[in-house]
Formats: structure tokens, sequence, C-alpha cells
């Protein structure tokens, strides 16, 4: 018994409905969004955080417990920075690998077959965990600071945090996160992903140490963490700056995240 059979028209099997609506994208980069903590890597990495952020607050009050005058809003907010710089270019290759380490490809690229969209997606899902990523850096760093406020007496506890370094704090973030993304599309391997984003920028900051010609010219445009440390700081970035960093973002997240995205693209999906 068919549905022919209760007078149901049938469509062809070869026909497709073109009128359909497709996947909203908010719910791609909300899907997206929820990869990041569905898998065990993606919620304890997530979870460490809170972890590691307790005990740099601890390790700071006794570290500084003979100069509180060195604990203020500024330093918690920057030492919270340090444990989310760590983990979200990991969680950010995570989120790219994910889909051929756990073979769910298939099913991705057969729901929402338009593959650019899906790479968005997880684009956009990264960028906002790097804005939530700073935004709980900040709240980390006032609880720290109000503990450090109740337990020394002042000057500790100062609420100095400079609109500059806050604009800072989330440019290295995003730097870190898309440089992790880029790997990751260019590699779509988790181990490989990840020993490249460690391997590789450390490998040129070594050669820039010991080769001082390289660090005073070519170094300072595409080492990494020679443009970085302008934004580890507390004041505005010059113009100059700003071009070595950016520079530097060409070379290495542009390049391979261009050629990761053609890769995606074209690879066939088993």
């Amino acid at each position: 018994m068919t549905l022919a059979d209760f007078g149901t028209p049938v469509p062809p099997a070869d026909v497709i409905d073109v009128d359909r609506p497709g996947i909203p994208f908010s719910r791609l980069v909300r899907v997206e969004l929820r990869k990041l903590v569905d898998t065990r890597a993606g919620f304890w990495l997530t979870a460490s955080i809170g972890v590691i952020a307790a005990v740099v607050v601890i390790a700071m009050l006794i570290a500084n417990r003979n100069s509180p005058e060195n604990l203020n809003l500024g330093q918690f907010f920057g030492m919270m920075n340090i444990p989310t710089a760590i983990i979200l270019p990991i969680l950010a290759i995570l989120l790219v690998t994910g889909e051929w380490s756990q073979r769910t490809a298939l099913t991705t690229f057969t729901l929402e077959p338009r593959r650019q969209r899906v790479i968005g997606a997880k684009l956009v899902a990264a960028l906002l965990t790097a804005v939530a990523a700073v935004a709980v850096a900040l709240v980390l760093g006032v609880i720290g600071n109000g503990i450090a406020g109740l337990a020394f007496a002042d000057p500790a506890g100062s609420w100095d945090l400079t609109l500059a370094g806050f604009v800072n704090s989330f440019v290295s973030q995003t730097f870190g996160l898309l440089l992790g993304f880029g790997f990751a599309a260019l590699i779509l391997n988790t181990p490989g992903a990840i020993v490249a984003y460690f391997a590789l920028p450390t490998a040129l900051t070594v050669v820039s140490q010991l080769v001082p010609w390289f660090k005073d010219n070519l170094g300072q445009w595409v080492d990494t963490g020679l443009t970085n440390v302008p934004f580890q700081e507390a004041d505005w970035a010059t113009g100059g700056e700003w071009a070595r960093m950016l520079v530097s973002a060409v070379i290495w997240i542009g390049l391979p995240l261009g050629v990761g995205v053609l890769r995606i693209l074209r690879s066939e999906v088993k």
C-alpha cells in the first residue's frame, strides 16, 4: 500500500523542491556553538578555563601578599587572558577538524550542501567565542580584584583598566583563535593542526632569537611572537605596529585559511 492508494500525489523521485527554504544561517551558528561543548574534549577544555583562573587568582594573591600595590583589575584581567589564549585556539581547531576526525562531515554537508555556509558558521561561532572569552576574563578579573581588595588594605583592589588594554586583549585573543582556525582548515587533522599551531610560530620565534638580523628586519613582519607584543600592553598600538601585525596575519592566517577553505570545498567526503 502506497500514498497513491490514499489519493495523495507522489512527486517524482528526481524532482527537487527548489522553493523550500534553506537552513537559516543563525541556526547553523547555534549548532556550531553547541559543538564546542558537546564533546568530552570541548567540555573539559572549556571547564578548565574556570579551574585555571581560580589557580591564577590564588597564585597572584600569594605571590603579591607583600606587595599588594601590584594587585589591580588591569593585572588580574591580563592574567585571566593567559589560559583563554591557550585554550581558545584549540577549541577552534576542534571545531573545524571535528567534522573529519569524528566522521560527521558527511552528515553535516548532506544537511547543508553549501559548504561555504558551514565554514562561515564555524568562523562566526569562533569569533563569538573570542568575544565571550574576553568577557569571561573580565568577570574573573573583577572577582579576583574584589578578593584582593577584601584580603589586603589599600592600594590593593584598584579598578584601573585602560580601554586600550581591553581592546588589545580582544585583538590578541582573536588573532590566536583565527591562527588555530586557519591551521585546522588547512590540515583537517586535530593532532596535526595542534602541532602546527604551537610548533611553527614557536620555531620562527626561536630563529628570531638566534639570528639578530632576522629579528630586526624580516622578523618584525612575519614573527607573530614579535608582531603581537604591542597588543599585550595597556597602551594603544601605533600605526606601524598595526601594519606589522596585519602582515603577519595575512601570512599565518589568511594564506592557510584560504587554501584550507578551498580544500574543504573540494574534498571528497567519505
